[in-house]
């Protein structure tokens, strides 16, 4: 995720801020922003807000739960796919390329960011999330199960199958990850932490950057009533899936997400129409980086602040805290982020953004 080191060779503009460039569709952007909100969101009230003890005679955290649920399909669908999306090009590169601007720098990212996170966390231990407390839980989490730093890693493994398997018909390969997708999906491989995130998005990534004309095609033609229609069946698919408990049937999960990604670029490509909604939204999704690494370590410290003030406090000060707390605290979140960041840049910590060996800062050249 304009202050980076250098953009020639830097963090890859799945995470990278930059200026727009003229090629570089505003409604992907406005996607990303939006959806780096919904992951701050749904983290925020998995994690903290139904942590509460609620003492309401109506059941607002519930509601709040279930509309988190509902996005499930969208979120990180619709995120890798704009990944895969800006990654077309970089595929194409030669691998010393790729390995210098993708695959160790998102390593160096994940890396450098596990740590900082467990250190935060081992101050939180009452935290829900997955950290590691042993040298070799450490070792599992750094390789073959992810922690909520899942999406850096995954984007190391999506370049190298991408670019291993450049060559290959895309039929070919987009079946197979859609397989992968669909058997993880129905609980066929074994996903401890988010190991199973990993599996069930390849198959968007890789859509993207194959799909490219398809997806660009579709976002050129999706206006206000195709929108409404995706909406619809993004509807009933939720409906159906929860009426017949049929999540885990194989290929109903990926098919669900299917759905999700065209509802989810039709509808960026409205809020892009919006001036006053886009330009926010679009800013956003080209500085996604320190909302994405940074978000978690203060939410687990809010957690520690405010839980037991907000289970004790009254029922009209609880009524309050249910209704705007997730959006509150979000908006929070985010903006902290990126305050975060303009400082950390300003003294120098441009290396937690970017991979350093070999490079020096903009600013120091």
């Amino acid at each position: 995720m304009s202050a980076m080191p250098s953009s020639s060779t830097g963090v890859a503009a799945e995470l990278a801020p930059s200026p727009p460039p003229r090629s570089r569709a505003q409604w992907a952007d406005v996607a990303k922003g939006v959806c780096i909100l919904l992951v701050v969101l749904w983290h925020v009230i998995m994690k903290h807000y139904l942590r509460i003890e609620w003492q309401l005679p109506v059941p607002i955290p519930g509601a709040w739960g279930a509309f988190g649920d509902q996005l499930l399909p969208l979120r990180m669908p619709v995120f890798f796919t704009i990944s895969g999306l800006f990654a077309a090009g970089a595929a194409a590169r030669t691998w010393a390329e790729v390995r210098r601007s993708r695959i160790a720098t998102f390593c160096y990212l994940y890396v450098v960011w596990f740590a900082l996170h467990t250190l935060v966390f081992s101050l939180v231990p009452g935290f829900d999330t997955l950290a590691a407390h042993t040298w070799r839980q450490a070792l599992e989490y750094l390789t073959i199960t992810p922690t909520n730093l899942w999406y850096l890693l995954a984007l190391v493994v999506y370049f190298v199958l991408a670019k291993v398997s450049l060559r290959l018909p895309t039929g070919l390969v987009l079946g197979a990850a859609l397989l992968l997708s669909a058997a993880a999906s129905a609980g066929w491989l074994a996903g401890p932490g988010n190991r199973g995130q990993l599996y069930q998005n390849l198959f968007f990534f890789l859509a993207g950057l194959r799909l490219k004309p398809w997806v660009q095609r579709w976002a050129a033609t999706a206006g206000p009533r195709l929108l409404a229609l995706c909406v619809t069946a993004y509807a009933g698919g939720l409906l159906l899936v929860t009426i017949l408990g049929a999540k885990q049937w194989f290929g109903v999960w990926p098919a669900l997400c299917s759905i999700a990604v065209l509802t989810g670029i039709a509808g960026a490509v409205q809020l892009a129409r919006i001036p006053r909604l886009s330009g926010g939204l679009a800013a956003l999704g080209r500085n996604t980086l320190p909302i994405y690494v940074m978000h978690l370590p203060l939410l687990a410290l809010m957690h520690l602040l405010l839980l037991r003030p907000l289970s004790a406090s009254g029922p009209l000060p609880q009524f309050v805290a249910a209704c705007v707390l997730p959006v509150v605290l979000t908006a929070f979140l985010v903006a902290v982020c990126l305050y975060l960041r303009r400082g950390v840049l300003a003294v120098g910590g441009w290396w937690l953004f970017e991979l350093p060996a070999g490079r020096l800062p903009r600013w120091g050249r």
